[in-house]
Formats: C-alpha cells, structure tokens, sequence
C-alpha cells in the first residue's frame, strides 16, 4: 500500500505506473483516492473546529451560570449539543470515508523500481546470467514421475484416492531425498547466518490481506471453514506477520530468517503435460528466507537472497539461471523480483525453481512494521527468497542427476543426510 501522502503529491507516477503494468482498469481509482482524501481532510478540519468552539463554550456555561444567567447558558448548552450532534455525524462520515480510502490503496500497485523492465506477462521477462553448462545427456530423459516410480518413490493415484489430484505419496529413497534436500537447504541457510525458524502453518485474515493482494489471495489461500484462519501459500506470509505492529531499533536491524513450513495453494489454472506429477500441486514443503531491514539496505539483500539460491543450486551440481521478471509480471506489491531456474535436460530448458522479491514498505506499511530512528519512524523494507522447494526441485535434481542405467547419483554436500549413500538404485 501506497503512502497517501506520495499519491497526492504524485498522482501522475502512480498512473504511469499502474500502465507500466498493463493495469489501465486500475486507472480511475488515483482520482478517486484524491478525491475522498480531500473530502476526509475537510472533515478532519470541521470536527477541528467543531471541537475548538466546544472547548470555548463550554468554558463560557460556567461563568455565565455563576453571574445567574441561567437562560444564556442553556442556548449556550443547546448550541454544544448541536456541535456533538455534528462531531458524531462528521466523525462517521469520517471512518466510512478513510474506509473507501483504504479499500482503493489496497489494489494501487505499489512503485516498481527503475531497472525492472517493461512487459505485458511472464513471456517478456528478461534472462539475466547462467550458472553452470547445460547439458543434454545422450539417453532419453523420462518424465520425472516415471523415474520416481522406478524407485517404488512416488503414489498419485493412492493420493487422488485420499484427497484428489494435486497430491501425492513419496515413498522410499524419494520421500529420504525430499527431506534430505531440505535438511541440508536448512543447514546451508544456517551457515550463511540466518536465524532458522519454524512458523505457525495458518495465519489470520488480517495478515493474509497484509502480505499479499486480493488477486493472489483468490489465486492461492485456502480458507479454514467457520474459522478467521487460512492455510498459508509459503511460509513468508506467518514470517512476516510475525512482526506486526512492532517497533524495532535500527541497531537491531537486519533481521535474517529461514524458515520451513508445508505450503498449501489452489493453484487456479494450473494445466498443460508440465503441470501434472509433481510440478504444480496444491501441497508442499519449502524452506524460505526472510529479511526485515532498513531501506537502503533493501537492494543489497535483494542480490544476496538470490544468489543463496544459485549457490545451493550450484553446489549440488544443477545449472540454473536468473530471470528478471517485467513489469506486468510483479505482484502487486513487489518493487522487483527475479525467478531462478534450473535445467530440464528432459524439456532442453529451464523451469523455475525460486523467486526472489523485493517488496518495499509495502508490507511493513499494511502491517505496521515500524523501525525506530534517530530522527524519527519509518517503515521496514521487507525481503523473501526461496532456497528450495521440493518436489519441485526434485524433477531438476533427478533428471540432472540421472543416469542411463537409471539410477541418481547422490552429490558429496547430500550424502550425510542421506546416510553416507553416493547413488540411489531403480526397485524395478
């Protein structure tokens, strides 16, 4: 959410940048918000005074009852009550205009940054740098959940049974490798000097509408029935509402977290052949990185964040590159973002992997997370990351892993988690 403040003395960037994002239906609502501003501000004023000449007034009964002008003092009364007659009709006027206000700010886009590149949609965003070679092996690559099941590691129809499609058993050295995947990703999080933490798994709807935009909430949240609780999408959203409303000193800043937690989303629209198995499903566990942090700093951790991806990428031997999302690409609420993909060798492309955001004060404004200064109070930059999410990661790491008599090699930085094991072998 934009600063009304910025809006009203800029209403032509925000316009521009609501077309920059190829949200021209979004247009009107800049002299809307203007206008119910100066409405709200002119209210604000008449209950100012109202309120001035009450105080005067009232000042005014009680000499007037002491000189026994009793008569005087009762007009003088009548015309107080008349006044908090008004105040009480101003000062509702008042909460369902700042309302209006409210309800219009939440869907203005925030300000991308300058470097991000303009673009209609995720077609158009913009390859930055590769890491690592690509490469093609000369046996056929089988779809990723063929290659579980030769490991007796994976069980989509037992799971479409149980709770429908968009969901799955692992089983075996699968189910070890997801979580050795994470366990070693917590690790690598861990000795780069972030704080490890696990989040409650559903959030109220107060953080929910403070983490995210209306879209995204449609497009994702499952809503607990008869309960003020949502199921959470990633675990940045219980993250970051865990410092709502608070107030943290610029010396104790940055705050740098990862944490785990299941995801759950209903992933509208998902279809196509590279969306069924385990690529796109509405239950899955991740583990994230969080930072809190002055604005200036904000671009600094940006390149940071997605660069931890790329190194625990790298060091179990995946290539991947970055990918600088375009304009109309962002959510609403993020200033820029960029996506890491890994290699399919099965697919001869990428597919992605992680997303980095940087989000601004958006968050921190809707949510109320505050940094104490010397020369006053500002709102926190808010930042996240993923550093893996299996078992998406999975398809890149088994089909860049596999080999041609089908079993997986295990990289050196996995095999303690995996007990000492250097290849997983086909069951069948």
């Amino acid at each position: 959410m934009l600063d009304i403040k910025f809006v009203r003395d800029n209403p032509e960037v925000v316009k521009q940048n609501i077309k920059n994002k190829f949200q021209d239906h979004k247009l009107p609502l800049v002299d809307e918000v203007i206008e119910l501003d100066e409405k709200n501000r002119k209210i604000k004023q008449e209950v100012e005074a109202l309120r001035a000449e009450k105080n005067s007034l009232s000042k005014l009964i009680g000499g007037l009852m002491k000189d026994g002008k009793k008569d005087e003092a009762e007009e003088i009364k009548a015309k107080v009550a008349a006044g908090n007659a008004r105040i009480d009709e101003l000062t509702d006027e008042e909460k369902t205009t700042e309302e209006e206000i409210k309800k219009r700010m939440m869907v203005i886009p925030n300000i991308i940054d300058k470097s991000v590149p303009i673009g209609k949609d995720d077609s158009e965003n913009v390859e930055i740098e590769r890491f690592g070679e690509p490469v093609v092996p000369d046996f056929e690559v089988p779809y990723h959940t063929d290659i579980m099941e030769k490991f007796n590691g994976i069980d989509l129809d037992a799971a479409r049974k149980v709770a429908g499609n968009g969901f799955y058993y692992l089983m075996g050295d699968i189910a070890r490798l997801h979580s050795a995947v994470i366990s070693y990703a917590r690790d690598f999080m861990i000795d780069r000097g972030f704080t490890y933490c696990v989040p409650p798994f559903m959030i109220r709807s107060n953080v929910v509408t403070g983490v995210m935009s209306f879209d995204e909430m449609d497009q994702m949240m499952y809503k607990i029935e008869g309960e003020d609780l949502y199921l959470i999408g990633t675990s940045e959203h219980s993250m970051i509402g865990k410092f709502i409303g608070t107030h943290t000193n610029e010396e104790d800043l940055p705050y740098t977290l990862t944490s785990y937690s299941p995801c759950f989303r209903k992933e509208k629209g998902a279809h196509g052949i590279e969306e069924r198995g385990v690529y796109r499903i509405h239950q899955f566990e991740k583990q994230e990185m969080i930072v809190i942090c002055k604005p200036e700093d904000s671009m600094m951790w940006y390149d940071k964040l997605w660069k931890n991806t790329v190194d625990l990428f790298r060091s179990m031997d995946i290539p991947v590159r970055t990918l600088e999302c375009c304009s109309g690409d962002l959510a609403d609420l993020k200033v820029k973002s960029v996506d890491v993909e890994a290699w399919s060798p099965r697919q001869k492309k990428y597919f992605e992997v992680g997303s980095c955001s940087n989000l601004g004060d958006a968050q921190a404004r809707r949510l109320s997370i505050r940094i104490r200064g010397k020369e006053g109070n500002y709102f926190a930059h808010t930042l996240n990351n993923t550093v893996v999410a299996p078992p998406r990661m999975l398809i890149a790491f088994l089909e860049n892993n596999l080999n041609a008599d089908g079993s997986v090699n295990i990289p050196e930085v996995l095999r303690p988690y995996m007990g000492g094991m250097e290849k997983i072998v086909p069951k069948k």
